[in-house]
């Protein structure tokens, strides 16, 4: 077998589950990098934005003179932009959490619940987690966490 298919045979990483404790521990790190994330993204859009007007004066005037430094330092600007998306991202999901929305700052947190599978859920400016939902549904599935949470979840070795 070559190595190259025995590289895709391999088990995934074992996925972290949480308790509500450990995931609003992270609460304040991911938030961060969250709102590093959303202020990047809007950064990569306003270029990506100036890109296509430049695009669309010169098809429109069959070719012009333009300022390509001005246009390579949009360009540059948009890839540093979208380096900090991914750089964040990847943080995030580095500690076990999935970003289910970027556009609204939407987090789950991998977890059991009465010996299911759930994500607590929570999103960008909640103080807590407040809320789950089963890994089927989505963020129009959430339900109030029953206080206390019970706190059947465990890490799993990484």
């Amino acid at each position: 077998m070559a190595d190259d298919e025995q590289e895709f045979e391999q088990e995934s990483p074992p996925e972290r589950l949480f308790n509500r404790q450990q995931a609003e521990e992270l609460l304040p790190q991911i938030s961060a990098w969250l709102e590093q994330a959303i202020e990047q993204k809007k950064q990569v859009e306003k270029f990506e934005i100036e890109l296509r007007r430049l695009a669309q004066k010169i098809l429109m005037s069959g070719g012009i003179v333009l300022d390509y430094e001005q246009a390579a330092g949009w360009k540059m600007n948009r890839d540093r932009a979208g380096e900090s998306v991914r750089s964040s991202l990847e943080q995030i999901q580095e500690t076990g959490c999935v970003v289910k929305d970027l556009e609204i700052g939407l987090v789950d947190f991998p977890a059991i619940l009465e010996n299911e599978h759930v994500y607590l859920c929570w999103k960008l400016g909640e103080d807590s987690i407040r809320w789950w939902h089963r890994t089927d549904e989505g963020f129009s599935g959430r339900k109030p966490l029953a206080p206390p949470f019970p706190d059947h979840t465990k890490r799993r070795p990484m």
